[in-house]
């Protein structure tokens, strides 16, 4: 029996300090060392405080700023650590209300738009966390944006001009804006006069 327990014992205490210990610090390691940016958070400071991750979305309900895609984690919105969709299916009464009151909140917003709500703005990411929305649903916005800040609606437009990102290696995925980023951008041109 010894010569079955003490091996395998041996062979259990040397894979976990193999994959529980060595592992995870030579992986913390090289992504400190190959991408330190992403691995502490992709966070974004202003003036030393972190502000957010442009990683994880934020949820912006001040008709000032740009909205992002609703988040339905809990207990609050962009939720980390309850992240996942509805897994409301689109014949769903529920997911349909959800729709429906999401549409009035922007309709409420800003009642003289009348264009339709790109999708984006009313419906939620498979995480709960998309920090960001397409140019269609920034789009949207910079009107009301626009009239809350008393500032031109080109001068929005330049901002999410700016802050649109094209698709990655021109070919894979979406044009799409980072919400906080564009927030953060209309906060410093008003700061500074731009």
């Amino acid at each position: 029996m010894k010569s079955i327990v003490r091996p395998a014992l041996t062979l259990l205490l040397l894979l976990t300090v193999i994959t529980g210990v060595i592992y995870p610090l030579v992986a913390t390691g090289l992504a400190q060392l190959v991408f330190p940016q992403q691995a502490n958070g992709s966070l974004i400071e202003r003036d030393g405080k972190p502000v957010g991750s442009v990683r994880i979305g934020q949820s912006f309900t001040d008709p000032k700023y740009f909205w992002g895609r609703p988040s339905v984690t809990s207990p609050q919105p962009d939720n980390g650590i309850n992240s996942g969709g509805s897994n409301l299916g689109p014949s769903n009464p529920a997911l349909t209300d959800a729709v429906k009151q999401r549409i009035a909140a922007l309709r409420a917003a800003d009642p003289g738009n009348t264009a339709p709500v790109p999708v984006d703005l009313v419906t939620a990411s498979g995480s709960g966390l998309d920090p960001e929305i397409s140019p269609a649903a920034a789009q949207y916005q910079i009107a009301r944006v626009a009239r809350v800040r008393g500032l031109s609606e080109a001068q929005v437009a330049a901002l999410v001009a700016r802050a649109t990102k094209g698709r990655q290696l021109g070919v894979l995925g979406e044009p799409r804006v980072n919400v906080l980023q564009l927030n953060l951008a209309l906060d410093a041109s008003q700061t500074h006069g731009t």
